[in-house]
């Protein structure tokens, strides 16, 4: 495609979208600690997403490769320590408390929101016809992925004591895909590209008010929230820390059930 030459900072997120996509195994994996397979429409559809999900990799792939773009290759199996701990918290959690699919549902339909936000944007900023036609495709599935989601989500919020407890662990502990996977400098690069100027901004905002029409989530901050806090301000000010997740930490946010 050297008719079409691809942005530097394109090649940059699609090798960050690439790495994420081709490694839902590795989320899939801790899915498999919970309860959400107990649920048969749940556990049918995670075998649809997961194989779509793993097929997005694939054709990111196939096109860097055909662009003249290496793919970078990450070893699946390996997981750092925070990662094996989270894994393990959330299985933990799932098994105390049994609407923990709640938290699942309401978490995977903001990161296909996010996702399918990304890739919109990216087909904007790149300007790139094979690129845009592609990721046109990837989004579709995105799209259905979102919808089960949210309306998954939106049927089990309706009980207002799992809406807070979910509440209470998304703000705490949501950062956007790839956080903890990815270096942090790759992290905010990616929100920088994609999520700066007014029209990026403006999709941040989409994300964040289209998560608040789920019961119980009025007026949540999430992507605006998140970027405030790792981004430069508009005065050039040093980025902030972000905040550092501690998976160990959730078994404070949910009351165990009474023996």
């Amino acid at each position: 495609m050297p008719r079409y030459p691809l942005p530097a900072e394109a090649v940059r997120t699609l090798r960050y979208m690439q790495d994420i996509e081709a490694h839902t195994i590795i989320y899939l994996r801790t899915l498999l600690w919970t309860r959400a397979l107990d649920d048969p429409e749940v556990a049918t559809f995670l075998a649809c997403w997961f194989y779509e999900e793993t097929f997005h990799g694939r054709a990111l792939a196939r096109f860097l490769e055909a662009a003249g773009h290496d793919v970078v290759l990450r070893v699946r199996s390996r997981e750092s320590l925070p990662q094996r701990i989270e894994a393990v918290a959330t299985g933990w959690l799932a098994k105390a408390w049994p609407d923990f699919v709640a938290v699942h549902m309401t978490w995977g339909a903001i990161n296909e929101l996010t996702t399918l936000t990304g890739y919109r944007r990216l087909a904007e900023l790149a300007g790139h016809p094979v690129l845009s036609d592609l990721l046109a495709r990837i989004m579709r599935d995105e799209s259905r992925h979102f919808t089960f989601y949210f309306r998954q989500a939106a049927r089990r919020l309706e009980r207002p004591r799992t809406a807070r407890i979910t509440r209470r662990i998304v703000e705490r502990f949501w950062a956007p895909v790839g956080a903890g996977v990815q270096p942090d400098e790759e992290v905010r690069f990616l929100a920088g590209y994609l999520l700066s100027g007014p029209d990026g901004r403006a999709a941040a905002r989409r994300i964040d008010e289209t998560i608040r029409g789920l019961p119980g989530l009025a007026g949540i901050e999430l992507m605006e929230a998140w970027m405030a806090r790792t981004r430069p301000d508009a005065s050039g000010a040093a980025k902030a820390r972000a905040a550092v997740i501690q998976p160990q930490g959730l078994h404070s946010l949910v009351p165990l059930p009474r023996p």
